[in-house]
């Protein structure tokens, strides 16, 4: 598992390890039943306090991408319970998206390409 963080970006470290873990399951480079490393070995990896990562594997689990067992540490298990609920989140967080696209003139027809290039990028 390679994930690169980056120390000057005004973006918190545990949510930079977050997202490329989420990145990690979406490109499928990090599946259902895989282990990561332990919280202190990844730490130690990163160059990052325990708590930085502790924080974003707690964040994870809250949010259904894995599970924390005490023999076996953090095991990747995307758990969705209920796909309408998941829809109204992603509709939520996407209105902030949306509305700076409208701010900055950014068209329907190019947010509908860029989606389409996301998916694509995953596919």
């Amino acid at each position: 598992m390679l994930i690169e963080i980056d120390f000057n970006s005004p973006q918190a470290l545990y949510i930079q390890l977050r997202n490329q873990i989420v990145m990690g399951i979406a490109q499928d480079r990090l599946r259902d039943g895989d282990s990561l490393p332990s919280v202190r070995s990844l730490a130690s990896t990163l160059g990052v306090n325990m708590h930085t990562v502790n924080k974003a594997y707690s964040m994870l689990r809250s949010e259904g991408y894995l599970i924390l067992d005490r023999r076996k540490g953090a095991i990747i298990q995307v758990e969705v319970e209920n796909k309408d609920h998941e829809i109204e989140k992603i509709h939520h967080n996407m209105r902030m998206v949306v509305a700076q696209a409208i701010c900055k003139g950014i068209s329907k027809e190019d947010m509908h390409a860029v989606i389409e290039e996301m998916y694509d990028f995953f596919e």
